[in-house]
């Protein structure tokens, strides 16, 4: 069986994470016992939520167990195989963690899953095929429901979530505002995402100007929400929202190293009679088979182009996922393995 090499969680960040918070590792692959596969990761996903799983703290899901593989989606081919479903050579998506190789039960439900790349990019299935591409339909169309004609907003909007949450809102007819960091991201924004606006937090790093830029991208105001970020640029939101508007919480990437993110007016909330709800997208899995459809036909269609950061080779883990959690990459980070 061959090595695989790992990167294991050695310590838990202090404020900011660090590098020196990773270790790599090389182990022997288990022999596989009936029903398990072998798989061999091409591509690994890195993602902002794994920041507050480093933690050791009260969250929507378990902490990452110091001195074992980090966390996190893969996708890959299989190598060996001792399950009657999958072949060698199959390409499959799971959760195989910041290593080379994973060792699955293919038996155990939702953790390997067949994935055609007749027409849809191997890598495409951590992105806008896959978890953050459900996330954003989810939010969109389960808590926001958008009506054609109304206008929504969506943070951190070049992103892997952000990149599928305008096409789909742009499906369903409405007018799709972005918030992005740097000139060259809200360009993309617009020339090839087809959002209709685009806002650059840099230029605009306080409620005042953040509040003042909305107001002019969004005249009729802002009917539903998608936040990735949290803090100034989601009470600048709700300073702007219409009535009956949806806020769908996705993530507060501006509170992951651990401080409190306070809102400035709570009261708005009650004065537009608005819906704020926060989701986690696996614990929908019934919805999953129809918004990978919608998405799958909008890539394969040319209608979402999603872009990719790609880091080369499981050391360059921690680095590409450090400079994920400031905004360093465009669209979707990824790390290539084969």
């Amino acid at each position: 069986m061959p090595s695989n090499q790992q990167i294991l969680l050695d310590n838990r960040p202090q404020g900011e994470a660090s590098t020196s918070n990773f270790k790599l590792a090389t182990t022997d692959t288990p022999a596989l016992k009936d029903g398990e596969v072998l798989v061999r990761h091409h591509y690994l996903s890195l993602d902002p939520y794994m920041r507050g799983r480093m933690n050791d703290s009260k969250s929507y899901a378990a902490s990452q167990p110091l001195g074992e593989v980090m966390i996190g989606g893969t996708v890959g081919e299989v190598a060996e195989s001792r399950h009657p479903k999958f072949a060698v050579g199959d390409k499959v998506v799971g959760m195989g963690g910041w290593q080379q190789y994973s060792v699955v039960d293919g038996n155990a439900p939702g953790m390997l899953r067949k994935v055609d790349t007749t027409h849809v990019p191997l890598s495409h299935y951590l992105g806008a095929v896959g978890m953050p591409g459900v996330t954003a339909w989810y939010g969109l169309v389960k808590i926001i429901a958008p009506k054609a004609g109304e206008t929504v907003v969506v943070s951190a909007a070049t992103g892997a979530v952000g990149s599928a949450f305008a096409a789909l809102a742009k499906a369903r007819g409405c007018r799709v505002v972005g918030i992005a960091g740097g000139p060259e991201k809200c360009k993309y924004a617009t020339e090839e995402l087809g959002f209709d606006a685009c806002i650059d937090h840099r230029e605009h790093g306080d409620l005042k100007a953040m509040s003042k830029a909305l107001k002019e991208a969004c005249p009729d105001g802002i009917d539903g929400h998608f936040e990735n970020v949290g803090g100034y640029i989601l009470d600048a939101v709700l300073l702007r929202a219409n009535a009956f508007a949806r806020v769908a919480v996705c993530g507060m990437i501006a509170g992951y190293d651990g401080q409190p993110l306070p809102m400035q007016n709570p009261a708005l909330i009650l004065v537009n009679r608005m819906k704020i709800e926060g989701f986690i997208v696996s614990e929908h899995m019934e919805i999953w088979p129809e918004a990978l459809k919608e998405l799958g036909t909008l890539v394969g269609s040319g209608k979402l182009r999603p872009r990719e950061t790609i880091a080369e080779g499981l050391a360059a883990a921690p680095e590409a996922f450090l400079g994920l959690l400031k905004g360093k990459n465009f669209g979707k980070q990824l790390v290539k393995l084969v």
